[in-house]
């Protein structure tokens, strides 16, 4: 059996996403991980489009977290991540949605303007794990790669501005949608839980976050975390990961096959 492989990005909430499922549901995977920019001729081979993720499963190239955790669920049921009770579940993927598509861009956009300023602490986290001679490369085409990076995801002071008003109001949505047993959805954890939680991870900056975050962080994006860090949100998603984050099921590429 051949075990699946997930194109990544290491530092990238969406990717985050697809790997917490992929370990939640103690599935066995290979990692293979890209730069951005680099990344973009074999993803475009494999899928028609250039974003990552992408699991390769079973043979079928699967593009979007979402998609993703959907596979994950009819090939590995147990742990679910989506509740059995229809109402919670419908529920359950409504979160996910709302936090895919009003939280994640925003948390991307507005984190990234924050930190792209200091070009050694961005690649330093971007190609974290990288060859000293890789990380050089990158960062002498980091002028090139930042100029797309900005253009192709809006990072810029309006961007920014709107971005940390959906940061607010996500933030707030989970303080109101939290359960008395803690999670969104029902008493048990769930793919609403785990989407909100990956997608805050880049300002909560978890220990269990599973590649390690470059410090200390430029000064204005430590002013913008430190003026969320008081949410209850904030902190909910911090507990979140501490709890249900769990080991690493990465094979080395030596393994893939068994």
């Amino acid at each position: 059996m051949i075990d699946p492989v997930l194109w990544q990005f290491k530092y990238s909430h969406y990717n985050e996403k697809a790997r917490w499922a992929l370990d939640f549901k103690r599935i066995p995977h290979v990692r293979r991980s890209l730069l951005p920019g680099a990344h973009v001729p074999r993803v475009l081979w494999m899928t028609g489009q250039k974003a990552v993720p992408v699991l390769v499963l079973d043979g079928r190239a699967i593009a979007d977290s979402t998609r993703i955790i959907e596979a994950l669920e009819r090939w590995r049921p147990d742990p679910p991540l989506h509740p059995s009770d229809p109402s919670e579940r419908a529920r359950a993927t409504a979160l996910e949605e709302f936090f895919d598509e009003e939280l994640g861009p925003h948390v991307r956009r507005t984190w990234f303007y924050e930190v792209m300023p200091d070009a050694d602490f961005t690649v330093a986290q971007i190609a974290v794990g990288c060859s000293a001679t890789t990380q050089r490369i990158y960062r002498a085409l980091y002028p090139v790669v930042s100029t797309i990076m900005r253009m192709d995801m809006r990072i810029n002071a309006e961007g920014a501005e709107a971005g940390r008003a959906k940061i607010n109001a996500a933030l707030d949505r989970i303080a109101a949608e939290r359960q008395p047993s803690g999670y969104l959805v029902g008493n048990t954890f769930s793919v609403a839980d785990l989407t909100a939680a990956a997608l805050l991870s880049p300002l909560v900056m978890p220990a269990e976050f599973p590649y390690p975050l470059v410090t200390p962080l430029p000064a204005s994006a430590a002013k913008y975390r430190a003026s969320l860090a008081g949410h209850p949100a904030f902190q909910w998603a911090a507990d979140i990961y501490r709890r249900h984050r769990g080991q690493s099921m990465e094979r080395p590429h030596s393994l893939a096959h068994s």
